[in-house]
């Protein structure tokens, strides 16, 4: 193995490590403390009694959503950075997830009655629209860089305030709305974890697999269109898997933004520019941000909750 491969498959082991260990301690933190013992006792298969219900109906369905959303974000973070080619890019900065806010209080305050699955579709909706127009947008400019990031932060701004606009005309209503805007892991169960399993468990390896191409595009339009490198093409993919990833992730748990932003920094600085590597630390770190925040939330004022 090259030298300059070794460092970086270490800090995705041990990254790995870290996010198995949180996890395991995350299980126990909240209201009512469980034990390591009484974990591995679930594990195992053995009694674990009044315990084992709540790791398996509570605990486990929440920390396997932060580490979905995690990695989702995570991942859809760092492809942003790297198809606009500016580290301040994640999908709240671009409109994405201001999008998936929008529809989501529009269904919440004018639609209180509609069934629990139109939320996280009208959210799912929302991102894709603010896409649409983003990308229609930049055509013109031929979908350069700077370009996207402009039309996004503008597009996220007029969703920004449709949303306040919502909220002023709707104030008894506006709650619920709130508590989705503010992003929780809170009350979420095996339902919502198999809603957004299968996005994530597509397209990660199908991102993976994208990342000699955001390696390219890092070099310039010019230099990647003389590598023959489909510009227009490329970065339009990696669009559309970013906001998927992003707009699956938030239309479960609502607009949890910081992880998209941060996670990538912080890869960049472990293992360096290359997408390979780049990709699925993002992934690991965004699982850590949030298992980290999350356990914080539950365990600092028991039994109150900070959201994460």
């Amino acid at each position: 193995m090259k030298k300059e491969n070794r460092i970086p498959l270490w800090w995705i082991i041990g990254l790995t490590i870290v996010v198995s260990l949180g996890a395991f301690i995350s299980i126990g933190v909240g209201a009512i403390y469980i034990s390591p013992p009484d974990i591995l006792s679930y594990f195992l298969g053995t009694d674990a009694g009044n315990q084992g219900f709540i790791i398996k109906n509570f605990r486990l369905p929440r920390i396997v959503m932060a580490v979905l959303v995690g990695a989702g974000l995570g991942l859809s973070g760092a492809i942003l950075q790297g198809i606009i080619r500016n580290p301040l890019a994640s999908p709240d900065v671009i409109g994405i997830t201001k999008g998936a806010g929008l529809a989501a209080a529009v269904t919440i305050i004018l639609l209180p009655n509609s069934p629990v699955i139109a939320l996280p579709i009208a959210a799912f909706i929302g991102a894709g629209a603010v896409t649409i127009a983003l990308y229609l947008f930049a055509y013109r400019q031929g979908v350069k860089p700077a370009t996207l990031a402009l039309v996004g932060i503008a597009l996220g701004a007029i969703c920004q305030a449709g949303i306040q606009l919502i909220t002023v005309k709707f104030p008894v209503e506006t709650n619920a709305a709130l508590v989705w805007l503010t992003g929780s892991l809170w009350g979420k169960d095996w339902t919502d974890v198999l809603l957004l399993l299968p996005w994530i468990v597509v397209l990660f390896p199908f991102a993976l697999s994208l990342s000699p191409k955001l390696d390219v595009l890092s070099l310039g339009d010019d230099v990647a269109e003389g590598l023959g490198e489909p510009v227009r093409k490329a970065r339009a993919l990696l669009l559309v898997v970013a906001v998927i990833l992003a707009a699956a992730s938030v239309a479960v748990v609502g607009t949890l933004g910081f992880v998209g932003l941060v996670a990538p920094h912080i890869a960049r600085q472990l293992v360096g520019n290359r997408h390979k590597f780049l990709l699925p630390t993002s992934a690991l770190t965004g699982m850590a941000l949030l298992l980290l925040a999350d356990g914080l939330g539950r365990g600092l004022l028991p039994p109150t909750e900070v959201p994460a």
